[in-house]
């Protein structure tokens, strides 16, 4: 099916597939970023309800290490701080990939529809139409 292309379509299509991919690989990033970030103000906010001076552990590869209050506490809001940020630019950069692939899409559509003609640009509308 892919080999009845014209060369520019099927550079199109590529372009098209690998933004699919990417894409993905952004969702995945960004789902991963919101699930720390859900975790850390969790854990934020269940310091709010612990006293000072209880004892805490903060886990370190596969120890537990004790920990003070302020250090958890300005550890986890700067966690919680950086997570937003990575958040907010995983969701801009999938924009910009969205962005990028309908407007893709719709030139690929748009070379398709208008068959044979094959000038290479996007110059033409394609609307010369008829039979």
């Amino acid at each position: 099916m892919q080999g009845n292309l014209p060369p520019e379509a099927q550079e199109k299509l590529e372009e098209l597939q690998d933004l699919q991919e990417t894409a993905q690989q952004v969702a995945a990033q960004k789902q991963q970023a919101e699930t720390q970030l859900n975790e850390s103000e969790t854990a934020l906010e269940a310091l709010d309800d612990i006293e000072e001076d209880t004892v805490m552990y903060r886990e370190v590869g596969e120890l537990l290490v004790e920990t003070e209050y302020d250090e958890a506490y300005d550890d986890l809001e700067e966690k919680v701080d950086s997570l937003e940020v990575r958040v907010e630019q995983l969701s801009k950069q999938e924009e910009r990939v969205r962005e990028q692939f309908e407007s893709l899409q719709q030139e690929l559509q748009q070379m398709l529809q208008g068959g044979a003609g094959g000038g290479g640009g996007p110059m033409g509308p394609g609307g010369a139409g008829g039979a």
